[in-house]
């Protein structure tokens, strides 16, 4: 456990999220390969088309499992780690297929080893008779139908999963599948509005297609850095990022450290930047803390939206950032729950257009 502990310490949020998906989908893959297997052994009548595991015993289900365990890990890292890079740019019908006909090479390899291990280990077969035997079937269409139409089923379904699920910030597409939301609860949330710099003389410099792949970029990293430290991104708005956190003392911390990752890790890019845009993007942030109401929105197209004073408050602190020429502004109730003693400057009640009452803002020194 303390090893786990270790290795897990040193992986970045995206590289855990990653991962996670590679092993949901080994072990969802072989479960379902196994129920299957079973199923069909169970059939009154069945005539099997080949002796691949066409009786059932412990050392064939351990076989079994190892094998599909084995290669359904192999096949998700390539699908979560290579393949879903490698095709990004495509539509995502040609995606799908692509991709699909890539994951069935990985699908036969995984024939030949169970074929050939189960020959071998448990038929007692020699090497060679269990590798002729299983090109001699292989040849035929029906059996590679027979053995390939249900993972490719399985590759479909998998991928739109994963698409649909990375749709939603991590833990929004839960909400949404489990109805936590159907009723509007009202929380305390810690909520960051965080905008681009200087968005429109950059867009006046810039092509539309390049000032959006400008934007892409830059929401890009400055995303990594808020998942990292376990921000939920609500919505992008253009060049405006909208993330929110439970409130709890380190999820207080952790707004202020996503602010420090944001900017390191556009500064440790700023040589692409600079090579591809010519600017190197900055930003501003306006953060506070207080109740909103949580709930879902939406017929065809369902959302988890936010909605009070506290959205509003957060919005109009982030646009004082330019009126007292600061980068990141906070309320004096969301530095009330800091742990770390952040270096900060006081700038006094500030009265915010559109509110009553002046707030008390800070500027962060990071």
């Amino acid at each position: 456990m303390k090893v786990l502990k270790q290795i897990k310490s040193k992986l970045s949020f995206i590289q855990r999220y990653h991962y996670r998906w590679v092993l949901g989908i080994a072990v969802s893959w072989t479960l379902i390969d196994i129920f299957y297997w079973l199923y069909n052994l169970h059939l009154p009548d069945k005539e099997l088309s080949e002796i691949t595991f066409s009786t059932f015993s412990q050392q064939a289900l351990l076989l079994r499992t190892s094998v599909v365990l084995l290669m359904s890990g192999v096949m998700g890292y390539l699908l979560i780690f290579w393949l879903r890079q490698s095709f990004r740019d495509f539509p995502l019908l040609v995606n799908l297929l692509i991709k699909s006909c890539i994951l069935l090479l990985g699908c036969f390899i995984m024939n030949f080893l169970l074929r050939f291990s189960y020959s071998v280990v448990i038929m007692h077969y020699s090497p060679g008779n269990a590798i002729r035997m299983f090109f001699d079937e292989s040849r035929s269409f029906l059996w590679l139908l027979d053995h390939s139409l249900g993972w490719i089923v399985l590759f479909v379904l998998t991928q739109i999963t994963i698409e649909f699920y990375e749709k939603y910030s991590p833990g929004v597409f839960w909400d949404i599948l489990i109805g936590s939301y159907i009723r509007p609860k009202s929380e305390v949330r810690i909520v960051m509005f965080m905008d681009l710099v200087d968005s429109t003389a950059i867009a006046e410099r810039l092509d539309s297609k390049k000032y959006f792949s400008f934007i892409r970029d830059f929401i890009y990293y400055v995303s990594i850095a808020l998942l990292e430290y376990g921000g939920r991104i609500y919505q992008y708005v253009g060049d405006e990022i909208v993330v929110s956190w439970k409130k709890k003392p380190k999820n207080v911390d952790n707004c202020i450290n996503a602010i420090i990752l944001s900017t390191k890790l556009l500064h440790r890019h700023r040589k692409y930047f600079m090579k591809n845009y010519g600017f190197i993007p900055e930003f501003k942030t306006g953060a506070h803390v207080g109740e909103v109401t949580v709930g879902e929105i939406g017929i065809i197209k369902r959302d988890i939206a936010i909605s009070g004073d506290t959205m509003n408050t957060a919005a109009r602190i982030r646009t004082a950032c330019t009126e007292l020429n600061c980068k990141n502004l906070v309320s004096r109730e969301l530095l009330e729950g800091m742990i770390i003693g952040w270096d900060k400057e006081y700038k006094g009640a500030v009265e915010l257009k559109g509110k009553s009452e002046s707030i008390e803002l800070y500027s962060l020194k990071i």
